[in-house]
């Protein structure tokens, strides 16, 4: 089986390789690329310039010149930075080469973090767009199988053992409530990575006028950020990568539950195996839920990557440079990886098989003791206590559990719960309809749009 990475190139100023699916190259990852990085630099640079010819604090014939001569090349750019070992400057003196002399108003009053963490802000934005996208295709995706298997009676399991009846669609549209407050959480995000700052060496506007910042971040569809210092404060960052995080874990959520699903003994749903496909190189049988097991796996770096965000929010006075190579890495790698994994789970829950049958038969393992709750309140609404009732049903559970004796001819043959109630009102508490009599309600309550 391949693994769904390819290496796109050499990441610059590191000299880190990235790993990047195949599934996003055209989306996702070319928001990380040189090109677009150094192309948002660009804009920012001469929107400032903009800015400042506004306010008559440079020539408009060197604005002109800066508007249509600026140009750069990626290659040029990495040659000069071998030399100056400084990517912002490598990146200035490469545009200066096209631009000419009035390239000495470019940067004017201007740190390298202003165009950094703008150009990041305006990033991370186009990433969560995509984002947002895949969330609520992943979302329609998920309300499509919990409509279709709205009344599919399968059994409810907590701490691994049958519980209760529940539906395969209710458990879907849990999946499908959650996605939603993740679509939430990443706006949320989204909003808190949306500020710019253009306000110079430690944030103080000593040589650059708060205007000019307005200006660069109203044309970027960013807000200026009310304080910096040398950089944007990195909680922000932390909310946006936590965030990811949390989508991570809900995709881990439901990919270990389909794992559970597909596993021989219960077989209650699995992934689709398409024509060809291969699951072990010795056992021809196979059929493993790959994908499933994939996402587990990638969450646990989209997690590893918030914890590297959080540790980023400490930095000594106004900025160090330690966060800084590590937003190079978890940058791309998070909001790539996370935009794959909603893609995959996606296509995966689209054809995702489901055995109604299986989970019936599963369901009937234990004999009717997945009723014992019902016959409990039943017994108690016959006058007797919960402790009582609790007695006598526990008494005869444990013996169906043991000896794999049908519970409810257990109940029947039992003289004291005979004295409470009927064959009748004992067989009536065994429907299976019963148990899903809200399930409308809650239904309505999750899809009342």
């Amino acid at each position: 089986m391949n693994f769904p990475f390819v290496f796109s190139g050499l990441f610059p100023f590191l000299g880190y390789f990235i790993l990047i699916p195949r599934y996003t190259l055209p989306e996702m990852a070319s928001i990380w690329e040189p090109q677009n990085k150094f192309k948002i630099w660009l804009k920012i640079e001469i929107l400032a310039c903009e800015a400042l010819a506004k306010r008559g604090e440079i020539p408009k014939s060197a604005l002109k010149d800066i508007q249509e001569k600026s140009d750069f090349k990626v290659e040029r750019i990495d040659e000069i930075e071998r030399e100056v070992k400084h990517d912002v400057i490598a990146f200035l003196t490469c545009v200066a080469e096209y631009v000419g002399d009035s390239a000495r108003y470019m940067h004017l009053g201007m740190t390298s973090s202003d165009v950094l963490d703008t150009a990041l802000a305006v990033q991370l934005k186009q990433a969560s767009t995509l984002i947002l996208k895949e969330l609520k295709a992943f979302q329609g995706a998920l309300k499509t199988q919990a409509l279709k298997h709205k009344m599919t009676p399968t059994m409810g399991r907590s701490h691994g053992i049958h519980a209760e009846p529940l539906t395969f669609g209710l458990k879907v549209a849990n999946w499908y409530e959650e996605v939603g407050r993740n679509i939430e959480r990443v706006k949320r995000a989204r909003q808190s990575i949306s500020y710019g700052q253009i306000s110079g060496a430690v944030g103080t506007f000593a040589c650059i006028h708060p205007e000019v910042e307005k200006y660069v971040c109203s044309k970027l569809g960013l807000k200026p950020a009310p304080v910096s210092t040398q950089i944007i404060q990195r909680d922000r960052h932390a909310e946006f990568f936590t965030t990811l995080a949390i989508v991570a874990g809900t995709i881990d959520k439901i990919a270990t539950e389909i794992r559970h699903l597909q596993r021989t003994e219960v077989l209650e749903a699995e992934e689709f195996f398409s024509s060809g496909q291969k699951g072990s190189s010795a056992m021809p049988h196979k059929r493993n839920p790959v994908v499933s097991e994939q996402m587990c796996g990638l969450a646990r770096i989209v997690r590893a990557n918030a914890f590297a965000a959080l540790e980023n929010m400490p930095l000594w006075h106004e900025r160090d440079i330690s966060h800084s190579s590590v937003e190079r890495v978890i940058g791309p790698d998070s909001t790539i990886l996370i935009h794959y994994m909603l893609r995959k789970m996606t296509t995966m829950m689209e054809r995702l098989i489901v055995y109604p049958e299986n989970m019936m038969r599963n369901l009937e393992k234990t004999e009717g003791l997945i009723f014992s709750q019902s016959v409990l309140l039943s017994l108690v609404d016959k006058g007797i206590t919960r402790e009582e009732a609790y007695r006598l049903v526990q008494k005869n559970a444990m013996q169906s559990w043991t000896k794999g004796t049908n519970f409810l001819k257990l109940l029947k043959k039992d003289k004291k719960i005979r004295e409470l109630m009927t064959e009748q009102e004992i067989d009536k508490i065994f429907n299976l309809k019963a148990q899903f009599k809200n399930i409308n309600i809650i239904f309505n309550r999750i899809f009342k749009s």
